[in-house]
């Protein structure tokens, strides 16, 4: 019997730059193909000198675009009409002049200016030399690209075209289909579902200028946001006072301060969501009492403030979830993290929660990364690498999906 791939069907712009790995771009098209989907080429104009336009437009059955216009007829090639065709857009190989042309902007060929107007997935696959992957330059275009909900498909270690051995290698075209597969699988399951996503800190005030608070920077739960939107659910976003900002136009965004400010919206919006994902950095305590005017040391040299427990928005989900309703917890620990995160998911009646540590460099708050365990209510559990908050958001919703 064969297997259909997940994506048959799918509309692929495959975009191919300068750089020696190019050949291996001629399988992944081939592969694409394969596996049912439909595949734009475009080159840069210096891919063309690793790998020819002939031999793209030959496996794909499609002329290569390379140009904004044909030079002979001046047939012009519409980027936007090629962004919106596009369900996925896969730069591979990604040098590190493209890489930082769509980070920044620089719409100079029709690769960059067809990825800036593409409203479907995106796809990188670095290739480059060991020391242009490690310059803090390319670091920074990889952040800001996953920033921008960007795939990175990390490169690969071994020798390279320089001869030297590191970093710096293209994935596998295998690698690089499997990648977009599993996205597709996933990419239906949240279509036409309702997702509540709370996210960022509150804020609890103890006089018009001062407030308790934490260092939740909201960048898991908009990520978490973006995701859910991408795969088609039609998001309501709590979020705290934050930074960050929500991109896809499926996601609505309700502005919150205190505990109790989202708990309320939490709670209107938990009516009619499918899911509920408590990625927010809820503060445990507020001030017993707010002033109404800035409390003065001049005046008032000793200040007692005195503290009273907020309500624990996940545990009052817990007790009015609804048949069929998803419940997902967070739980970020500095000790005896499983049992603890374990104890909680019980207590709050979640189905499921993620745990991650303070104790794990590059996870907690104020970080573009994230490491975490998670636990279900049947029993399992799964741990995870430090990954970027976008990958770990795509972790996340995969096990929601199982």
């Amino acid at each position: 019997m064969t297997l259909i791939s997940a994506l048959a069907g799918k509309h692929i712009v495959l975009g191919i730059t300068g750089g020696i790995a190019a050949y291996k771009s001629a399988l992944l098209a081939r592969l694409f193909v394969k596996a049912g989907a439909e595949v734009q080429v475009i080159m840069t104009p210096s891919a063309r000198e690793f790998i020819t336009p002939l031999t793209m437009s030959t496996l794909t059955g499609k002329p290569v675009i390379t140009e904004f216009f044909t030079a002979n007829t001046g047939e012009w090639h519409s980027h936007v009409d090629l962004g919106l065709w596009a369900d996925y857009f896969v730069a591979a190989p990604a040098t590190a002049c493209t890489l930082a042309k769509m980070a920044t902007g620089v719409a100079d060929n029709m690769l960059v200016t067809s990825y800036l107007s593409t409203r479907g997935r995106v796809f990188v696959a670095p290739a480059m030399d060991l020391d242009m992957m490690a310059h803090p330059s390319t670091s920074r275009n990889l952040a800001t690209l996953e920033a921008d909900g960007v795939r990175i498909i990390e490169a690969a270690s071994g020798e390279l075209a320089s001869h030297l051995s590191g970093k710096g290698r293209m994935a596998e075209p295998a690698e690089i289909l499997e990648v977009l597969e599993r996205d597709a699988a996933h990419g239906c399951r949240l279509a036409g579902k309702h997702v509540m996503i709370t996210a960022g800190p509150t804020v609890e005030r103890i006089d018009p200028v001062r407030y308790i608070s934490n260092f939740s920077t909201g960048k898991m739960g908009y990520a978490l946001a973006e995701e859910a939107a991408r795969r088609g659910a039609s998001v309501t976003l709590v979020s705290g006072p934050v930074t960050v900002s929500a991109k896809h136009p499926s996601v609505n965004v309700i502005k919150v301060e205190s505990a109790q400010e989202m708990l309320d919206a939490a709670r209107r919006a938990f009516d009619t969501a499918d899911i509920a994902i408590m990625a927010a950095a809820v503060a445990d305590y507020a001030p017993e009492t707010v002033a109404d005017a800035k409390i003065k040391r001049e005046k008032q040299p000793e200040c007692e403030l005195r503290l009273t427990a907020n309500p624990d928005i996940a545990a009052t989900l817990g007790a009015v979830k609804r048949h069929g309703q998803i419940l997902v917890g967070f739980a970020l620990e500095t000790d005896n993290e499983s049992a603890n995160a374990a104890g909680k998911m019980a207590r709050k009646n979640l189905d499921m929660i993620v745990m991650n540590s303070l104790r794990d460099k590059g996870a907690g708050f104020g970080t573009d990364t994230n490491k975490v365990t998670i636990f279900k209510a049947d029993g399992t559990s799964r741990q995870y690498d430090l990954k970027s908050k976008a990958e770990v958001a795509a972790d996340i919703l995969d096990a929601v999906d199982e």
